[in-house]
């Protein structure tokens, strides 16, 4: 009742939409980097609750099912196979016992893909939540990204005697119409809204945080993007006291180069913040990859407001009519 690691990938982790309420404590909320896909992919492998996925990057890994499962993938075409056969993504799929599911026939698109199978991987939670937090070593499978010779539970791997061919077809008829708003589609702008020490950046930094191109540093990870490019600053530097910090929030240290907090943030920080990413956006910079250019575009908090309940509203219509999906699968 398990799926068992051929080869790792990169960094493949477990994670879900992150570990709630404990920042007052020191410890990070971490969890999916593109939350739209992670959601994505549970909704279309038949989840009705949020269980986690697994988050691959780049160079994906080589898992050998040892039982029969449903599964969907979501975010980056990392050129998944099964078998040597190309699948698609954004599809529920069903894995045989032996099926073997790798990465890397043909050349990535964006960074990171999500991995969900029918009624979650068997993980533990640690303070309510599944999420694999990297620096600490907890949560997630054992605490730790995954390495050759690992097998990881299912919860519910679909019943060895049924029709595989059957099912899948079925699930192959289903129709599924995925609402524009939660496509992956490229952008030319990471749109932004005005951080709550804006007004203190000089007018020349605001401009060329609005206006300039900036290139991902190698130097970035989970946690946080550096950004190369014009040197931003204050009018007059100052002290400031530490205050939580926030997926998206941008922040520019004393050498002017500015970091995006990325899932793995600290929980606070006291460097002055110009800006804070919209959260729609978010996913589109989780698939930007170190050495790739951003640009940013100012957005009103309305609007940042409006697309965020737009996006919500389009998963309760895709949850809503997945339901037959979810019957079969039942």
């Amino acid at each position: 009742m398990s799926v068992t690691v051929i080869k790792p990938g990169m960094l493949s982790s477990f994670q879900d939409r992150g570990r709630d309420g404990y920042q007052h404590q020191g410890i990070p909320a971490a969890g999916a980097m593109d939350e739209r896909a992670h959601r994505l992919a549970n909704a279309l492998a038949g989840n009705e609750d949020d269980p986690a996925t697994l988050e691959i990057t780049l160079t994906g890994p080589t898992l050998r099912f040892d039982v029969p499962a449903c599964f969907a993938l979501a975010g980056a075409d990392l050129g998944a196979t099964l078998n040597g056969q190309d699948i698609p993504l954004l599809r529920p799929l069903i894995a045989r016992a032996g099926d073997v599911l790798a990465f890397g026939a043909r050349p990535a698109a964006g960074v990171r893909a999500y991995l969900a199978v029918h009624g979650g991987f068997a993980l533990t939670p640690v303070m309510g939540s599944e999420t694999t937090y990297l620096r600490s070593g907890f949560g997630g499978f054992e605490g730790r990204a995954l390495a050759k010779g690992d097998v990881v539970p299912l919860r519910r791997p679909l019943p060895p005697d049924g029709d595989a061919a059957a099912l899948q077809k079925a699930l192959w008829d289903v129709r599924v119409y995925l609402p524009a708003t939660l496509g992956n589609k490229q952008r030319d702008f990471i749109r932004f809204l005005p951080g709550v020490h804006w007004p203190e950046f000089s007018q020349s930094s605001r401009r060329a945080f609005a206006e300039s191109d900036f290139r991902i540093s190698p130097q970035s990870d989970r946690m946080g993007y550096r950004l190369l490019g014009r040197p931003l600053a204050m009018n007059q530097p100052r002290q400031m006291l530490s205050e939580a910090a926030c997926f998206g929030t941008v922040q520019v240290p004393s050498g002017g180069e500015a970091i995006i907090l990325m899932a793995d943030r600290q929980t606070t920080g006291g460097y002055p913040k110009i800006a804070q990413i919209a959260t729609v956006d978010l996913p589109a910079l989780a698939q930007s990859a170190p050495g790739q250019t951003l640009r940013f575009q100012r957005i009103e908090l309305e609007e940042a407001q409006r697309l965020d309940g737009e996006r919500e509203r389009a998963f309760a219509e895709l949850h809503a009519a997945l339901e037959p999906l979810r019957a079969l699968l039942a």
